[in-house]
């Protein structure tokens, strides 16, 4: 047994510390022959004398059978007052790699806190106790981990290639709690909530100081600040039956997260997370002091630009004989300025799916209003101070205000329509 600590390896680094560390190193693959645990996986319990050996054994026997490196258990008990910790300690001594830690208070977030903060493996996962997810998907999900592909890996029972049982009632509160998530705090991720996630040791050691939830919300806030920060967030399609006997409180844990959803809504608007303690060093970023994946961006987005610009301005050439200079000029600007956010959507921020694409096209459309008032204004400008001007002036002119609005255009794409998607780290399938 391994008694929580209040003082960890990890939790000794408090966020106004991680602001000061340099960018997290470039992701690098685990070597094949690793002679200690490569991935620990804690199983957070509370009173489950009942699930927790077969839980357990069932864990251990998927691991020994189709693990291909050396792997831990860890059963962390959150102050059970049952049959629970005897269990576990039984488990720890028969089982080869079990481990098990008490703690004295509880909460999910708090028990895989302590554990992930205690281990010493390079990837740390968790799953439920009562294995509601089929473990044929344990493997695939630490494989990016594993092999220096992605930060973060979590299940989901949201997108396609999914089979989720359960009753109508979870499905709404779950669908309805993941949207509410992307309209207040722009996620990318499909599914928060799925006992089911995996973390990259070297993440942790800079992400876990920064989350404050020790109780439901934890994964939560950890997949949104991981996210801000531009780590790449692994999804994968998971089966998944709806556990019966579940003994948390909704409303409760639906206050808490929405209390949880504010103050981390907070802390980010007012800048209070130093996010850049969890940037990486990206191999496509040639110069260290741009934001990671700031250089792709910019060379994706000018791509889109250019091909936007010069349909914008065929538009424009057709339209002007029969609409008139400013009618034209309006209707151009809008058609293009669709077809730019779609395009900037897909291939500049890597947003994929149908998720957002409304909200997106609404605040596309309030960047497509400045550009309109810069090119408009431009034009009245011109046919102000020169009357007579050629059609080539028009064009001219034109094209250098869209200049502007475009520069001032990526910048609110960047920091307003896409805050979540700053690089193109989340993979796997969206959801539908």
């Amino acid at each position: 047994m391994r008694t929580a600590r209040r003082s960890t390896p990890i939790g000794r680094r408090t966020p106004a510390a991680s602001a000061d560390l340099v960018a997290l190193p470039r992701r690098a693959p685990l070597p094949a022959r690793h002679p200690e645990p490569v991935l620990d996986v804690v199983v957070p319990v509370y009173n489950e004398e009942t699930d927790l050996e077969p839980c357990v054994r069932r864990l251990h026997a998927h691991l020994d059978e189709t693990f291909p490196y050396p792997f831990r258990i860890t059963i962390a008990d959150n102050a059970s007052t049952d049959r629970t910790p005897r269990i576990a300690e039984r488990l720890a001594r028969e089982l080869p790699g079990t481990d098990w830690i008490r703690l004295d208070e509880k909460g999910r977030g708090r028990a895989l806190h302590t554990a992930w903060s205690q281990s010493s493996a390079p990837v740390l996962a968790y799953l439920d106790v009562d294995l509601s997810t089929d473990l044929a998907a344990l493997l695939p999900l630490v494989a990016p981990l594993i092999s220096g592909h992605s930060d973060i890996a979590i299940g989901t029972r949201l997108a396609r290639g999914s089979r989720v049982v359960r009753g109508p009632k979870r499905e709404i509160i779950s669908r309805c709690y993941n949207g509410l998530l992307r309209g207040t705090l722009a996620v990318g991720f499909s599914d928060a909530q799925c006992g089911f996630k995996a973390v990259r040791r070297d993440v942790a050691e800079r992400l876990l100081p920064l989350v404050e939830d020790r109780e439901w919300f934890f994964d939560t806030e950890m997949l949104v600040i991981a996210e801000r920060a531009g780590l790449r967030i692994h999804e994968v399609p998971v089966d998944w039956v709806d556990d019966p006997d579940s003994r948390v409180d909704i409303l409760a844990t639906a206050l808490a997260d929405l209390r949880g959803m504010a103050r981390l809504g907070r802390a980010l608007a007012g800048g209070r997370l130093p996010l850049t303690a969890l940037r990486r060093v990206d191999a496509f970023d040639e110069d260290p002091e741009l934001p990671p994946g700031l250089v792709r961006q910019l060379l994706r987005f000018a791509a889109v630009g250019v091909a936007s610009t010069l349909f914008y301005l065929l538009l424009y050439t057709g339209l002007r004989p029969t609409a008139g200079a400013q009618t034209a000029n309006a209707l151009a600007l809008l058609i293009s300025a669709v077809a730019n956010t779609a395009a900037n959507r897909r291939l500049t921020f890597g947003v994929r799916g149908r998720g957002g694409v409304l909200r997106h096209q609404l605040k596309g459309m309030a960047a497509f209003l400045v550009g309109l008032a810069l090119t408009s204004g431009s034009l009245a400008v011109l046919h102000r101070t020169a009357p007579d001007a050629d059609p080539r002036v028009e064009l001219l002119t034109l094209v250098l205000a869209n200049l502007a609005a475009t520069l001032l255009r990526f910048l609110l794409l960047r920091a307003w329509v896409f805050p979540g998607h700053r690089s193109r780290r989340t993979t796997g399938s969206s959801a539908s």
